[in-house]
């Protein structure tokens, strides 16, 4: 039964303090999470501008009475650490635009071309995420030894060249993207190349934007592959560096995190210019699929 036209249907008791007691305890639960999260970094930035025998004091000095910023200065003499930032720049750009480039671009061929056995390859290759990386570490490793690769960017390059999560995230939010603007173009002459680089990819910049970040993320962040294949100290990344300054000097733990406060530097400036589009991304990369 319909309510009658001049029925006035009045909102339940007691609906409104429930939901602004909702809304409290979830603004409370986030406050919380992201203390949790950001008092490590505090904890960190503090230690860096203490003296040695200042960083372990309990209670936790959070603002030191003399802040040592010569730490700053003194890192760069006890480490090549200039180096180690650059090759670890070096590294992740170049992961992250040859990662980008294949991952839209499979994507591509996933979401918007048709041929026989499409959606099985995908699943095929999709599954590849859940294999550890400690399953073909030592294949790997060989496969680059014999080919003389090791000790070498290439080795790293190569190998992380292409990514299953890449063409996961830009899958989905292709699948997001009409279809009929990929008939029309074909319609009017334009070569599937032409499709994927001038339309699909200017509306694409979000989830280009997330997948750019989370690569160089991790990349940045990697020890076990620079580990793994370089050997040589000038190649090094700012992981091994760090880690080897922890063995020769353990006991400076100021300089330690110095060292850490510098790595995480151009993380956070790359995240903070680049939330925008990551939350973006991330938010719109599910819609269908």
């Amino acid at each position: 039964m319909t309510a009658p036209p001049d029925a006035v249907v009045r909102p339940r008791a007691g609906a409104a303090p429930r939901r602004w007691l909702r809304a409290v305890v979830a603004y409370a639960g986030l406050i919380v999470v992201t203390v949790l999260v950001l008092v490590p970094f505090a904890w960190m930035v503090s230690s860096s501008l203490k003296q040695n025998n200042q960083v372990f004091t309990v209670p936790i000095q959070w603002i030191p009475e003399e802040l040592r910023w010569s730490n700053f200065v003194e890192i760069w003499d006890r480490i090549p650490l200039l180096t180690y930032l650059g090759n670890s720049a070096f590294l992740s750009t170049a992961i992250t635009l040859l990662q980008v480039l294949t991952g839209s671009f499979a994507a591509y061929g996933f979401s918007k071309v048709r041929f026989p056995g499409r959606d099985a390859l995908f699943l095929g290759y999709i599954a590849t995420i859940a294999v550890p990386w400690q399953a073909y570490m030592v294949p790997q490793y060989i496969m680059m030894q014999r080919a003389e690769l090791t000790d070498t960017y290439w080795s790293i390059i190569l190998l992380q060249a292409f990514g299953a999560f890449g063409v996961f995230l830009m899958r989905q939010y292709y699948m997001s993207i009409p279809d009929d603007l990929c008939e029309a173009a074909r319609i009017d002459g334009l070569s599937e190349y032409g499709i994927y680089w001038r339309i699909v990819l200017p509306l694409s910049k979000p989830a280009l934007a997330s997948l750019a970040l989370l690569t160089f993320v991790n990349t940045w962040n990697d020890y076990m592959g620079p580990f793994i294949y370089l050997t040589s100290n000038e190649l090094w990344t700012v992981q091994l560096g760090l880690r080897s300054f922890v063995g020769q000097y353990d006991a400076e733990y100021a300089m330690i995190m110095t060292g850490a406060v510098l790595s995480v530097l151009p993380i956070l400036v790359m995240f903070l210019f680049g939330q925008r589009y990551f939350i973006r991304g991330i938010a719109t990369s599910g819609l269908k699929g």
